[in-house]
């Protein structure tokens, strides 16, 4: 069967309304001065950058299922375009639809490193590690344009303060010099997603990511130089990437990777309708099978929102999946672990150099 057109380089095919809209026209005077001029969105394919300034970057994380207590993201929206991601949701907050809006219009917060230097000087902050790309990617490709990435693990240095990174894009590799200064004072982790080997599975399913090959790259370089690396296997759709499980275990084990996790994909909040759109599209052959599938997961759903329920699945295929990652990391990641990072510097280096005593 012959796919629908598509829109080559997206990953969602389509705009998607706004829900809080439809009940309220309310936006932020920012918003609506910045489409005043530049007219309507929706119908240019072209990426579009708008500066935000909020009030705060770094974000406590209530989600006892995360695995992070703060996250902070330079960016939301993001032009990789992951057709499942779960941030896409977060971008009508902003006055912006989940679909192709969330992957052109990037808002761009270029305070980020001033209002993170403000939160590492206060006198009542403890460390705790912070996440960048708790939402979106803090190395996509608006990253190569504004630096604030960088800017953000140039002040986690001074301050001596404990980061983690979550990316699928090489550019992390442009900031080896900084993360090996933090791997010195044991302050850093680094969460590379991968969840294909397959580049035709990549290109439709994260169409503006760096490919796999330059990822499991990133994986072995990151490790060579000792930053200690977790490949995130997420999400794990069934029928599209479930069979690859043990082969990307083998081949990110053998690139130094110390530890794998996985998740297993739900399509929450509009989510649900963008990838049902997408995949009838794009994989029309498959597309019924692998929707039956993620609800056999979920309970006869697409999604799923129960803690500690929500990122492993429930029912047959699901027991599949997570028996084959434990087979997986019994076989490959046997004896090794992520470090704990150090948390006792930052005390000493509030003030961004040494305190004497």
């Amino acid at each position: 069967m012959k796919s629908r057109s598509t829109i080559k380089g997206r990953g969602a095919q389509k705009v998607i309304q706004n829900r809080f809209f439809e009940l309220s026209h309310e936006m932020r005077d920012d918003f609506l001065e910045y489409c005043a001029k530049e007219g309507d969105l929706s119908d240019n394919d072209k990426t579009k950058y708008l500066n935000v300034f909020p009030k705060t970057i770094v974000n406590k994380v209530t989600s006892p299922d995360v695995g992070m207590a703060y996250s902070m993201n330079p960016y939301q929206g993001c032009e990789h375009g992951c057709i499942y991601c779960y941030a896409r949701n977060s971008h009508e907050f902003w006055g912006f639809g989940p679909g192709l809006d969330f992957e052109r219009n990037i808002l761009v917060k270029k305070d980020a490193p001033k209002l993170l230097e403000t939160l590492l000087k206060k006198k009542s902050w403890e460390a705790k590690t912070i996440v960048m790309s708790g939402n979106t990617d803090c190395y996509q490709p608006a990253e190569k344009e504004f630096e604030i990435t960088r800017k953000c693990l140039e002040l986690f240095i001074r301050y001596r303060h404990p980061v983690g990174i979550i990316t699928k894009n090489a550019l992390i590799l442009r900031d080896l010099d900084l993360l090996k200064e933090l791997v010195f004072y044991n302050l850093i982790s680094v969460n590379i997603s991968i969840t294909t080997l397959s580049e035709s599975t990549r290109r439709i399913l994260e169409p503006r990511t760096a490919t796999t090959k330059r990822r499991f790259n990133v994986v072995k370089e990151l490790s060579d130089n000792g930053v200690p690396v977790n490949v995130m296997l997420a999400p794990i759709i069934p029928s599209i990437n479930s069979h690859e499980i043990l082969p990307i275990a083998k081949l990110v084990s053998e690139a130094g990777a110390l530890n794998m996790v996985h998740t297993i994909v739900r399509l929450n909040g509009s989510i649900g309708e963008i990838f049902k759109d997408w995949i009838r599209r794009t994989l029309p052959d498959k597309a019924e099978k692998v929707l039956n599938q993620i609800e056999d997961c979920h309970g006869g759903k697409l999604n799923e929102s129960r803690f500690g329920v929500r990122m492993r699945g429930e029912g047959h295929i699901a027991k599949q999946i997570n028996d084959t990652i434990r087979l997986a990391k019994s076989k490959y990641f046997k004896g090794r672990s992520m470090p704990k990072l150090n948390y006792t510097l930052h005390e000493q280096y509030k003030d961004g150099q040494l305190k004497l005593f």
